[in-house]
């Protein structure tokens, strides 16, 4: 139907019926100098042809993939998409579905949801999953709040080997919930100080492997956990669950995860899929959706949204998660690319990233890089240089390469440190070029 504005009589009798004089009014809560007292500098109007052009020229002052090679990680990755994925979830039934409320109408969708939720639960070897969060961050955060939930304690431990995004975002999470996080230092590279814990700790923190790409000892954690009775939580990454023991074999409570990795791209940083698994005990205590497998009167096999109160959706003030929704369409990309490739193609692809890895390390540090933690890693590892890590990151940005992340933001003191991924896309040439180039950069 044709779209008709309003009148200004229309107005007069919907603010009337409101209670107020004006629609400024109805702004009267923020603040007179927080609001825009000019007109927004809204440029004319284009035609479509004009638009268009307008829009590649900003597009082009992007850096893409197309014209560099990516050795970008932390926490997102380059890593290889089958066809299949866009060619799924770029259907119709998928790409438009809406939450799937009526069952009767949606059993596609709610079983693909399901498959999803069973191979992330094998994945991280975990009784039952749900059908995913926001992303990695709001998943490690929503595991910390559950946990204070079930042990009744109101304090977290948290590595500071943790992705800093997701301490930021555990930390606000926190804030607003009265929960106090204390930090466990990581100066070696991996988790330490783990006998300062106290009894009234509801969880310990750790990622697996954690954010420099050292491989965390999750049996000592959990053994330091268990001594003062707080639950054990893992952020693992699933693609690096491939070839290491799942977080479900050191007896973890809740593994949760950023499952960008399993067949999503990198768009410049989202949409993303957080990943959320626990022991069946805490089923009840579950954030976001679980969709479940049941029968119908005729015995057939079915799917529908179970185990969950409406309370997360419709009394706010109830809910035990800010989260009551889930990234659906993420989560199909996700299924598709597990099916995909299946459990020996994940295992392979594991594999040919760690072979990578310790290509480069090897490289690198022949070029003048050295490494900074000793240890074993997974995909990824932080290199010393002898100088400002920006700085060499820029240069070669220049030429086409995407070196790494620039610690010093994070870690005071970690200024000449850079944070290098290598994934299996990665190519013997690639990273001899890294190499050479660093090696030129360094020299300057």
């Amino acid at each position: 139907m044709p779209y008709i504005p309003h009148t200004e009589e229309d107005r007069r009798q919907m603010l009337e019926t409101i209670g107020v004089q004006a629609v400024e009014d109805l702004f009267r809560e923020i603040p007179p100098s927080l609001r825009l007292k000019r007109p927004l500098n809204v440029p004319k109007g284009l035609d479509e042809h004009r638009l268009y052009g307008h829009l590649r020229d900003l597009s082009e002052k992007n850096v893409d993939l197309s014209r560099v090679t990516c050795f970008l990680g932390a926490g997102i990755y380059d890593r290889y998409i089958p066809s299949s994925v866009g060619a799924v979830i770029s259907r119709g039934e998928f790409l438009t579905a809406y939450t799937p409320y009526q069952p009767e109408v949606s059993q596609g969708l709610l079983q693909t949801i399901y498959e999803f939720q069973s191979m992330v639960a094998e994945l991280y070897g975990m009784d039952v999953s749900n059908a995913s969060m926001y992303d990695g961050a709001t998943a490690i955060a929503e595991a910390a709040i559950m946990a204070t939930y079930v042990t009744k304690r109101r304090v977290v431990a948290v590595s500071e080997a943790i992705h800093p995004h997701y301490r930021q975002v555990l930390d606000t999470y926190c804030w607003s919930m009265g929960i106090e996080v204390r930090g466990l230092p990581a100066a070696s590279g991996a988790t330490e100080d783990l006998d300062s814990l106290g009894q009234d700790v509801a969880a310990v923190v750790v990622q697996y492997p954690n954010f420099f790409g050292t491989i965390e000892d999750l049996g000592a954690v959990k053994d330091a956990a268990r001594r003062v009775g707080a639950m054990f939580l893992v952020s693992a990454d699933p693609i690096a669950c491939g070839v290491l023991p799942p977080p479900g074999e050191f007896d973890a409570d809740i593994v949760t995860g950023e499952g960008q990795p399993l067949g999503i791209p990198m768009g410049f940083g989202g949409p993303l899929l957080g990943l959320f698994t626990c022991k069946r005990e805490f089923v009840r205590q579950i954030p976001g959706r679980i969709v479940g497998r049941t029968t119908d009167h005729e015995g057939r096999p079915g799917y529908t949204m179970t185990l969950r109160t409406r309370e997360q959706d419709i009394r706010r003030e109830k809910a035990t998660s800010n989260i009551c929704t889930n990234e659906a369409l993420m989560g199909v990309a996700a299924t598709v690319y597990m099916c995909a490739v299946g459990k020996n193609g994940l295992r392979s692809v594991a594999e040919s990233t760690v072979r990578n890895t310790q290509y480069a390390l090897q490289k690198l540090t022949e070029a003048g890089g050295k490494q900074r933690f000793k240890g074993k890693v997974f995909g990824e590892f932080v290199l010393d240089l002898p100088r400002s890590a920006t700085a060499v990151r820029d240069a070669l940005l220049a030429k086409g390469i995407l070196a790494g992340l620039p610690l010093g933001p994070y870690y005071p003191g970690m200024e000449n440190s850079l944070l290098v991924a290598v994934t299996e896309i990665r190519t013997k040439s690639e990273i001899d070029q890294f190499a050479a180039e660093l090696k030129s950069a360094l020299a300057q």
